[in-house]
């Protein structure tokens, strides 16, 4: 029994470490946090967003290995909501800069000079979808 659960850590622990260092590679290699300080032109709060993507990883890790709920007021929940979406929409918009994903797929599709139609097109798409996932699917 005590050997199982040895063996269990040991390839829960494996398993995280090759989790860890490929998201660090996935920052590092792609240069998302050095380009999202490029574009909002805010340089010397490098070390401020590397400390945020640390601490947030460890705390939704370990939220995610518990079973913990918060109760708190639906007040409490627009702002929440709102940071979680800037943080996801401003490290999506840093990889697609990177690795050029959007100037690409108009160029492929034949649509090259109206880049900002595209690029409107998938921000309204996300928009919706996301307040259509969170008004009909959310507390049914």
């Amino acid at each position: 029994m005590i050997i199982n659960t040895i063996i269990l850590l040991f390839i829960g622990f494996a398993g995280g470490l090759i989790v860890g260092c490929g998201f660090v590679a996935f920052l590092t290699v792609l240069g998302i946090v050095p380009r999202l300080t490029q574009l909002t032109k805010t340089y010397n709060k490098i070390y401020q967003y590397e400390w945020s993507i640390v601490l947030g990883t460890i705390f939704g890790d370990w939220v995610g290995l518990q079973d913990t709920t918060f109760s708190i007021s639906s007040l409490f929940l627009v702002p929440i909501g709102l940071f979680c979406g800037v943080f996801v929409g401003m490290l999506a918009a840093a990889l697609t800069e990177v690795v050029n994903v959007i100037p690409i797929l108009t160029k492929r599709i034949g649509v090259e000079g109206h880049l900002i139609i595209a690029l409107m097109a998938i921000v309204f798409g996300k928009v919706f979808g996301s307040l259509f996932h969170w008004i009909y699917f959310v507390d049914r």
